[in-house]
């Protein structure tokens, strides 16, 4: 049992092979559904599209003077319309408006420029990142890392979660040593506030206020441009449309399997939305008093921003497959502790499977009803928890 849990056989060189296999069967198979769902192959009908959709018709509303129709589902269901074709599944919008200041530029483009030049932008700056926590030389650390499934989810849904995980890994890097900056990134995050609530909860049981402050300060002036530029009903609207959103997430409109929340997994498992939301909300406790107290701690670095990264994806009722990018911040610093002070027992093993999760998480889910979004997250930060038990407090 030692020398399984010790996984030594996980050495660089087999990891790097099987990645590399996994990266060309991924291009391959993203290459051919771009090409099929584009009607190289046969017509395809009804047409589709990505949820990028929804951020660039969200944006061209706004360019046309009329930011508060990007919440009146008919007006920007027909934006979505005009920016594709016709007959596309309706791509919800239920971003704030500060999210609008970077649709707005967007939308300038023509949509597929937009598209490829915001997937491409955003991944360049995760990887930049993620190259920053391992401290990795060369540009073999690359294919493990472009190999990572939500990669695909990401590219193939046309979603934002790179500019998540690199706003995410820069305030893991930055928090030390430079800590207004750091909360300066996180006020940043307002655009997906559901997924930047546990980060104060972590500032300030860290004592961390000086990010702590510099991330409200960022948050309300963000707040404020968009007011000016979009105007205050955008905002009422906005509201009103959060408040509805809810039966949009618990009716199955969005595919419940690829929910990676404990309420996902209570709804896969076949409870109804009130247990799922108890569910959620007591593990949503138990996840912030464990990062907060692994802040408190202060065991290092890796152990601090793996907690908060995994902590993000337990503590809210909605994340997708392809939030699970954000997980790849934990890895990262995790792998850098084990190669500087040695992995733990059944910790590489425990990491390969995060890896693998979201290769199979949503098809498990959907034939299986087996819930395995969950369990990355969960297992990184029990990582964390056994780290910083281990570790004397700073």
């Amino acid at each position: 049992m030692r020398t399984v849990s010790r996984a030594d056989w996980l050495n660089r060189q087999r990891i790097l092979a099987w990645s590399g296999i996994l990266l060309i069967a991924e291009v391959l198979f993203l290459g051919f559904m771009v090409l099929w769902h584009h009607g190289v192959f046969i017509p395809i009908n009804p047409p589709t599209s990505t949820d990028f959709v929804s951020f660039y018709a969200a944006g061209r509303l706004a360019l046309a003077g009329t930011p508060a129709l990007a919440y009146d589902q008919a007006a920007h269901a027909a934006a979505e319309i005009a920016a594709t074709a016709p007959g596309i599944p309706y791509q919800f919008f239920f971003y704030p408006p500060v999210y609008l200041l970077l649709c707005a530029p967007l939308a300038l483009l023509p949509y597929m420029v937009g598209f490829v030049l915001f997937e491409t932008t955003t991944l360049a700056a995760w990887l930049l990142v993620m190259r920053r926590i391992m401290r990795a030389q060369g540009w073999a650390w690359c294919v493990p890392v472009l190999a990572y499934p939500a990669v695909f989810w990401t590219l193939g849904l046309g979603q934002n979660s790179f500019l998540t995980a690199a706003l995410l890994g820069a305030i893991t890097l930055l928090v030390d040593e430079r800590p207004v900056a750091a909360g300066v990134v996180l006020g940043m995050l307002c655009y997906k506030p559901h997924l930047a609530l546990l980060a104060p909860v972590a500032l300030a049981a860290g004592g961390r206020w000086r990010s702590f402050a510099a991330a409200a300060a960022t948050a309300a002036s963000l707040v404020g441009l968009s007011v000016l530029l979009f105007g205050t009903d955008t905002w009422r609207d906005y509201l009103t449309a959060v408040a509805g959103s809810p039966a949009v997430y618990e009716t199955g409109r969005i595919d419940l399997a690829g929910f990676i929340t404990p309420y996902g997994a209570a709804r896969v498992l076949g409870a109804d939305a009130g247990a799922a939301r108890l569910l959620q909300a007591a593990v949503s406790v138990l996840v912030a008093m464990t990062v907060g107290w692994i802040w408190w701690r202060d065991p290092g670095p890796a152990e601090r921003s793996a907690a908060l990264a995994a902590g993000i994806l337990l503590s809210v009722p909605l994340a997708l497959v392809y939030d699970l990018l954000l997980i790849t911040v934990a890895i990262g610093w995790l792998v850098r502790a084990g190669r500087t002070s040695g992995f733990l027992a059944w910790e590489k093993l425990t990491l390969f499977v995060c890896f693998v999760v979201p290769l199979v998480a949503r098809h498990l889910g959907q034939t299986t009803h087996i819930p395995l979004g969950p369990v990355a997250p969960a297992a990184v930060l029990a990582l964390c928890v056994a780290r910083t038990w281990r570790s004397p407090s700073r």
